[in-house]
């Protein structure tokens, strides 16, 4: 194919995701894209949400095993059937999805294995209904499934600033036990090596220390003892980096123009300011996989499902993003 599609999972059946996607079908960035999107979704359940949302989209049925040799454009909803073999008349997430959005992460991740894919997209999954406490999140699932794990590295990105926690949904009464410098070394590097190879950007990273201003009471400081050592490594490495660095006023307007990527040793301490910052005006990236996924930076938010109110910002930026990467 002259462009390799973007394989887009819906996620959960119930959540926004879908009525996100049918707003993209009708803003401007669609009509410019030229790399064609394929949702892998139920082919029913998208015909229910259009019903209740007041949308009508032409779909393009797709046969995996043809993809190759299939012409794709934007007119049309390009789509791969995955059976929704479940009746839920309250509309609600649930345990019983699972087996649904797991069958479509395999048929996704086939494809990407197989180089037929771009990137994957995927709309948000429940962690408690879909990983049942096996995994930490989405991040360390597609590790295991694409057999990464211990690469996996998640990154918040803005055009401004990014973000990157060492350690992602973790207890925080664990995280020290979790951080070390080998970690910290080598997701700085992973990060490191997307900008080079993809925005052709040389990187500055700051990097947060664990405890409230990089000091603690206790004989064993993670700053001296973890943290210190891996910045040194870093630096031998020829990275750009600094710290650690109290994370209190790390995010204040004149350190935002001076750094690229802030690392946090903990998901909230960094993933909360960029947040109040940019509201969801940013892209959760999962770097250390074989082919880049990206997930937009919310949840399935069922509370708003059939309303018709969201914001599809998020998707369009997942999608802008793309646009504009070097294709390797």
């Amino acid at each position: 194919m002259k462009f390799n599609p973007i394989l887009v999972v819906s996620g959960e059946p119930y959540s926004i995701f879908l009525e996100l996607f049918f707003k993209i079908y009708r803003s401007k960035l669609i009509k410019t894209y030229k790399r064609p999107l394929i949702l892998v979704a139920s082919k029913k359940l998208i015909l229910n949400q259009m019903k209740i949302l007041g949308y009508k989209f032409k779909i393009n049925l797709i046969n995996q095993n043809m993809l190759n040799k299939k012409v794709l454009d934007n007119k049309k909803i390009n789509l791969i059937d995955v059976n929704l073999n479940y009746k839920n008349k309250n509309n609600k997430i649930s345990f019983k999805s699972k087996k649904y959005i797991n069958e479509c992460f395999d048929l996704a991740l086939k494809l990407m294995k197989n180089k037929i894919g771009f990137a994957l997209i995927n709309g948000p999954i429940s962690k408690k209904h879909f990983l049942e406490k096996k995994f930490l999140g989405i991040t360390e699932y597609l590790a295991h499934k694409t057999n990464s794990k211990n690469n996996e590295v998640m990154l918040i990105y803005n055009d401004k600033i990014s973000v990157s926690p060492i350690t992602t949904h973790l207890p925080i009464k664990e995280v020290n036990k979790k951080i070390k410098t080998d970690m910290i070394v080598k997701k700085i590097k992973i990060i490191n090596s997307f900008y080079k190879k993809y925005l052709n950007k040389k990187t500055k990273f700051a990097v947060c220390g664990l405890n409230p201003h990089c000091e603690t009471i206790n004989k064993f400081s993670e700053e001296d003892k973890i943290i210190k050592p891996a910045i040194k490594i870093l630096k031998r490495n020829k990275i750009n980096v600094e710290g650690p660095l109290s994370a209190d006023t790390l995010f204040m307007k004149k350190n935002i123009k001076k750094y690229d990527v802030f690392i946090g040793m903990y998901h909230d301490q960094v993933l909360g300011p960029i947040k109040a910052l940019f509201g969801f005006d940013s892209i959760n990236i999962t770097l250390g996989l074989p082919f880049i996924r990206i997930s937009p930076d919310h949840g399935p938010n069922n509370s708003m499902f059939g309303k018709n109110k969201s914001n599809p910002k998020s998707l369009i930026e997942s999608l802008s993003f793309l646009k504009k990467i070097r294709a390797n």
